[in-house]
């Protein structure tokens, strides 16, 4: 059977293309729009985590010398965790107890704690991994995309027809978006 290239068969095509790709496309196209509103505002905000402090009260001071493995433990209960990883001493005034994803910072003399979580923003910390091409062969998905996102712009140029399509206002529209550069 052949196939004959006519006006009509060509329009249908492209609206096919057009149609169907960009439905396929169209949640990874969400993606990267929304990622790239978080990461367009990283001097904002921290678009990959949520950091929360929380100042605790001890209900008695320490000296680094009263600091052992037992004290420790109690310090950690008291903000809710229950397994640290190490501990050190940033000063001889200070202990600091690392956890999974947080941390408590306990002055002695002063007599509190700043107890520091650091929790994975949902959504927009595993967008913005894609987004910025943190996976690895993630660069190659990204390319295909960046390839589709052009032939779903190129196919849509030719959409519509007369004085709304390319050969009416749409090449003057098209000709004001390039002088943008």
């Amino acid at each position: 059977m052949e196939w004959k290239w006519n006006k009509k068969k060509v329009r249908k095509l492209n609206v096919a293309t057009h149609r169907d790709f960009g439905y396929f496309f169209s949640g990874l196209i969400i993606i990267y729009c929304i990622s790239g509103l978080a990461l367009n505002h990283v001097d904002d905000w921290n678009a990959d985590f949520i950091l929360t402090k929380d100042t605790i009260q001890l209900s008695q001071t320490y000296n680094q010398a009263d600091i052992n493995d037992n004290v420790i433990q109690q310090l950690s209960e008291k903000v809710g965790e229950d397994k640290y990883k190490v501990f050190d001493f940033p000063t001889n005034n200070q202990v600091k107890i690392y956890f999974k994803e947080s941390s408590l910072h306990v002055y002695f003399k002063d007599g509190y704690g700043i107890y520091e979580k650091v929790a994975k923003r949902p959504v927009i910390y595993q967008t913005n991994v894609l987004h910025r091409n943190s996976l690895k062969g993630w660069k190659w998905a990204s390319d295909v995309f960046a390839v589709m996102l052009i032939l779903i712009t190129v196919t849509g140029l030719f959409i519509l027809k007369g004085k709304n399509g390319i050969s009416g206002r749409g090449k003057w529209l098209i000709a004001s978006g390039f002088d943008r550069f």
